[in-house]
């Protein structure tokens, strides 16, 4: 049974494994382990902000970020952002992912969120399809651009 809890700075190395456990992770993460406990430390100050692991019999095996965002539109709707969802590829296919979702969607609910957003590869086929599977819809197009 997996277990959701808050994300300790001691699990950063665990949550860094999880992020490069694809190509594409694997390509953009690196071996510097300072530069996420500094970045763990700035997200465990940020209001709004959560990093959320699962972890069955002890073992990190799953992690997200849930980003809470007051705004104006949709009649002053709070959104509920989640990025850098990832489950151990041994364990994919198993109904953690589901279970994560849900303890996202429930997180957010109970900070009061009428929606909830996330954004994902656009080569991530099997990602879309499970997203779609939710109750997802790829209802807009987003856009990113590296600032380095």
């Amino acid at each position: 049974m997996i277990r959701f809890r808050a994300a300790r700075r001691e699990d950063v190395g665990r949550i860094v494994a999880l992020l490069a456990d694809d190509p594409l992770g694997a390509a953009r993460e690196t071996a510097d382990p300072e530069s996420y406990l500094t970045a763990f430390d700035r997200m465990a100050e940020a209001p709004g902000l959560f990093l959320i692991v699962g972890e069955i019999g002890g073992r990190v095996v799953a992690t997200y970020q849930l980003a809470i965002l007051p705004g104006l539109s949709l009649r002053a709707a709070t959104r509920a952002l989640v990025e850098a969802v990832r489950v151990d590829s041994a364990l994919r296919s198993q109904g953690i992912g589901a279970a994560l979702m849900a303890d996202a969607e429930a997180r957010a609910r109970a900070a009061g969120a009428s929606l909830i957003q996330l954004t994902t590869h656009r080569s991530r086929e099997r990602a879309h399809r499970f997203y779609e599977r939710l109750g997802f819809t790829a209802s807009h197009i987003g856009y990113k651009r590296s600032m380095d």
